[in-house]
């Protein structure tokens, strides 16, 4: 097959989209320097083509505790196949840029197996594996920069053909003003049948969130255009003491339409309403017209009528609508590449007020580079706030479209058993907020939606039910749940599951650990743990179970929750040899390595061993993923996003350690 030396193709594999403006990002800075460039889904690439590709270069992140996004899960099951030759991909250039967080112990994982994989199987690194860090001040990007440079110029040393004018050479932003990518069609109304927009009813809403999002250009592979269900609130509880400086809510949920099947540990996406009046603010601005019929397609593809869903691509929808549902406008920080050099170009290009312009041109140089992080990151502006400080840049609908941010999703971990529970579902939700360097209050999109809902107005709530990477943990094996905040969330359905099984009969106890700052300002879930740890509940000491708290701030000297572990190492202790599970939630800062090193200093007392060979047996049994023998497992995650319970099949506990 002949080859096409000079285009890249970029593959990316995103849970929760970064990954895909990454690569949405790469692409566009290949194409300023005149290098063609294609940007796929991995999952919407045939693997078995692979050794066809000149250039690949893969954008990944790791999710959880090491495991791969759920779109990459096929390809990476095909690249490890044992009949593949060692030589499959010899003649492939590649490159991989991993997005993770260093506060994991399995820091970009999936990036650093993939980048092995593929040079074992024969292909050629281009530049060295790049990768982005959550807890760098300016997030993956700080490493996207200076990976992506060296790229350029690696690039061009393999085959000048990538950049005819050289890897510093940039297309004058002007010739690509003309080049949005994607198109908008305006509709008469009395042309179009608007199939029964009058009633709001659930119908309605389910159509209409359907067309929307099959429209917009922003869509994340695994998520689908239409909602698993939707939901409808029915109970919004305080958590925390009013006045503490802390707002976490208990959230209750019922199914209005169909009914999700899901398991503890299962993780719920919720796709958050926009403030009314933003979006009003937002259309204002933009001199849009809210009741136009518009449809919204790739450029290139205007014959495509349906998505892989069945919406209709020619079925109009309200602009408003669209940019309700389709369009974050006020969340706090747009993505970086709405203040990339060519789109602060594309928007001074469009101010008609020279200061402005001229503003826009500096903050998109080399010498502005420092006051734009002041202005954008530092302060988290939104794109709302960012188009009132540039009233004189008036975009085709079609560029702002392309530039907004889209409204993603946000994901929780479930904190209820649906056995308990039939037809609802519950969350534990910390409501975001913050205050900026320049005192300004910021808050996060969809904690801030959730907690002004008022369950009597009946809204209708998006959902998408995504299973967590463990199956429910089996009666019979006992459980050491670590869940400091909002990290007990998952730990609450455990304990309801395991209760609801002990009613058909004697299910293992648990072991649970929970970490606050006051007894009396943030207790979560006070009387719910307390009353399953009594009267034989699988939290009492009579069960063989227990619960412990950590009151940081209620002494003098800040107690934790790996300071609770230490107090009890001969119960956890007898907990391991049993053969328990090891839970651990919350943030992904110190508290998970607080959490192993007391795990490894109490394998080192109780078993006698020196804390090498303790913290060397845990290594071990973390990585062993392939025993099917009975196991320790140790699930870690964390509950700023989707909360994954990763486990680590091991061989049995003694065993390893000689015992």
């Amino acid at each position: 097959m002949e080859r096409e030396p000079a285009k890249l193709l970029i593959l990316y594999a995103t849970q929760t989209g970064n990954a895909l403006d990454a690569a949405e990002r790469i692409g566009r800075e290949a194409e300023r320097r005149g290098c063609a460039a294609s940007v796929r889904s991995i999952d919407d690439f045939d693997a078995s083509s692979l050794p066809h590709e000149d250039t690949v270069i893969f954008v990944v992140s790791t999710t959880g505790q090491g495991d791969t996004p759920d779109s990459m899960k096929s390809f990476w099951k095909y690249l490890l196949q044992r009949n593949i030759a060692k030589n499959w991909l010899e003649g492939v250039h590649y490159a991989v840029f991993g997005l993770g967080d260093s506060g994991y112990q399995k820091y970009n994982f999936v990036a650093k197996k993939l980048d092995r994989r593929i040079s074992d199987l024969g292909a050629t690194a281009v530049v060295e594996r790049g990768l982005g860090d959550d807890q760098h001040p300016s997030g993956y990007e700080g490493a996207l920069d200076p990976w992506m440079s060296s790229m350029w110029n690696m690039l061009y040393q393999i085959n000048p053909k990538f950049f005819p004018n050289g890897p510093d050479f940039v297309i004058s932003d002007t010739k690509l003003i003309n080049q949005p990518k994607f198109q908008i069609t305006y509709h008469e109304i009395d042309k179009v049948d608007l199939q029964s927009s009058s009633a709001p009813g659930l119908d309605h809403v389910q159509m209409q969130t359907g067309r929307a999002r099959s429209m917009s250009p922003g869509k994340v592979s695994h998520i689908k255009n239409i909602p698993d269900c939707f939901l409808k609130m029915i109970k919004n509880q305080p958590l925390c003491r009013a006045g503490c400086g802390k707002d976490v809510r208990h959230f209750e949920f019922e199914f209005v339409s169909t009914i999700i099947e899901y398991g503890v540990g299962d993780v719920l996406e919720v796709l958050p309403g926009q403030d009314p009046a933003a979006v009003d603010a937002f259309i204002q601005c933009c001199n849009l017209n809210p009741e136009s019929l518009i449809t919204v397609h790739p450029i290139g593809m205007e014959s495509r009528h349906c998505d892989t869903e069945g919406n209709d691509y020619k079925v109009p929808i309200k602009l408003k609508t669209f940019v309700e549902l389709t369009m974050d406008i006020a969340s706090a920080s747009p993505r970086r590449y709405f203040f990339e050099a060519r789109m602060l170009y594309v928007m001074s290009y469009f101010a008609t007020a020279e200061h402005e312009k001229e503003r826009l041109q500096y903050f998109a140089s080399p010498e502005g580079r420092d006051d734009l992080y002041q202005y954008n990151q530092k302060e988290r502006r939104n794109v709302l706030e960012v188009l009132e400080d540039f009233p004189s840049v008036q975009m085709p609908f079609e560029w702002l479209v392309q530039l907004v941010p889209p409204l993603k999703t946000r994901a929780f971990s479930i904190s209820s058993s649906p056995s308990a529970h039939p037809n609802q579902v519950h969350l534990t939700v910390n409501v975001v907020s913050w205050t900026t360097p320049f005192k300004r209050k910021r808050t996060g999109l969809c904690s801030t939606w959730l907690a002004g809902l008022d369950p009597q107005d009946g809204v209708y709530i998006p959902a998408w039910f995504r299973k967590g990477s463990l199956p429910p943990p089996p009666p019979s094996i006992p459980l050491v749940l670590i869940g400091p905040g909002t990290g007990c969330a998952p730990f609450r359905g455990f304990v309801e599951e395991r209760a609801i099984q002990d009613m058909s009969g004697s299910a293992a106890p648990i072991m649970l650990f929970f970490g606050c700052r006051n007894q009396e300002n943030d207790f979560l879930y006070k009387d719910f743990w307390l009353s399953h740890a009594q009267n034989g509940g699988p939290l009492s000491v009579a069960r063989g179970g227990g619960f412990y708290v950590a009151f940081s701030r209620d002494q003098p000297q800040k107690v934790y929750v790996q300071h609770k572990m230490r107090e009890q190492s001969q119960r956890v202790w007898n907990f391991l040899v049993e053969g328990a599970s090891i839970y651990v939630a919350g943030s992904s800062t110190k508290m998970p390595s607080d959490v192993m090193s007391a795990l490894e200093e109490i394998i080192s007392k109780e078993a006698g061993v020196s804390r090498e060979t303790a913290v060397l047996q845990l290594r071990r049994l973390e990585k062993d993923v392939e025993s099917s023998a009975p196991t320790l497992e140790v699930k870690t995650c964390r509950i700023s996003g989707p909360n994954r319970l990763q486990a680590t099949k091991v061989l049995p506990f003694e065993s390893e350690l000689g015992l």
